[in-house]
């Protein structure tokens, strides 16, 4: 599901917040600004000083990104991958040229972009590899950046909750009214630092370390898919190599679907040659 993440949000606020108003607790309460202040002001300024301003200006992109991932239908791109390979057994890979323009993931684009422009194997594969370890040294930046948020916060929490408490001793002996709001103050910063850190941020860092390695994947079978076609295998060949990223049981289906297909054409290849005659 791709909104899972944001669903997983909500859920965890709803059965926090929820099962704290069922205890007969009210909401206003929780809301503190000092307390919260300390909590997010303090995460976002450590992550920045860990970091740099650009990454905190990225970070509306990425929570998006992760309340709300592209997908690509894993077993489209082996569709096309399949039916390039036939152009290119038939025409030349030249011929692929004039079909790029419906290969809807950009990178697999670029492959066979590649591959027209005279690209070897070998040196495709270098190429690959190359980009792949930029793309990952730039996703575990971004998800290095939500995991070291996870760890500020409950460290602001209890920074919040020690001057909470310290606000309460220097206010001993005054009114009672007082030290309880003080107190109060302590509690709710250590439980915004927790709860931040457990329902926001690290699960924001486990979903993009998530789509990493799905995307890692996708670029994986790619370039597999795309040296087949330069080095000429057959289409049929492709895509029992292909399909073996999915389980066994989807494999089958897949494999059964397709002879489904193949009897259909030549069913009707057969009626239409009885046509002819």
């Amino acid at each position: 599901m791709k909104a899972s993440t944001a669903i997983g949000i909500i859920l965890g606020f709803l059965a926090i917040f929820g099962a704290f108003i069922w205890e007969g607790g009210q909401i206003n309460t929780l809301i503190m600004l000092p307390a919260m202040l300390i909590v997010f002001g303090g995460t976002l300024a450590a992550g920045l000083a860990g970091t740099s301003m650009e990454q905190i200006l990225k970070m509306p992109k990425l929570i998006w990104l992760a309340f709300f991932p592209p997908h690509y239908n894993q077993r489209e791109i082996i569709d096309q991958i399949v039916d390039f390979a036939t152009v290119a057994r038939r025409e030349g890979i030249l011929a692929v040229e004039s079909k790029l323009i419906d290969v809807k993931h950009p990178f697999l684009r670029k492959l066979f972009t590649l591959c027209i422009d005279g690209i070897d194997p070998e040196s495709l594969q270098k190429t690959v590899e190359s980009e792949i370890s930029f793309v990952s040294n730039r996703h575990n930046t971004n998800i290095n950046f939500f995991v070291k948020l996870g760890g500020y916060s409950p460290t602001m929490g209890i920074i919040g909750t020690v001057m909470g408490l310290i606000a309460t001793l220097a206010a001993a002996g005054s009114d009672p009214n007082t030290l309880i709001h003080h107190i109060a103050s302590a509690f709710i910063a250590t439980m915004w630092g927790i709860f931040m850190a457990n329902i926001v941020w690290l699960p924001i860092g486990d979903k993009l370390k998530t789509m990493h390695n799905e995307e890692m994947s996708l670029f994986q079978l790619m370039l597999e898919g795309v040296m087949a076609v330069q080095v000429g295998e057959t289409p049929s060949v492709i895509r029992n190599k292909l399909i073996g990223s999915f389980p066994l049981k989807e494999q089958q289906a897949i494999l059964e679907e397709q002879l489904i297909k193949q009897a259909s054409f030549a069913k009707h290849q057969v009626y239409t040659t009885e046509e002819v005659a």
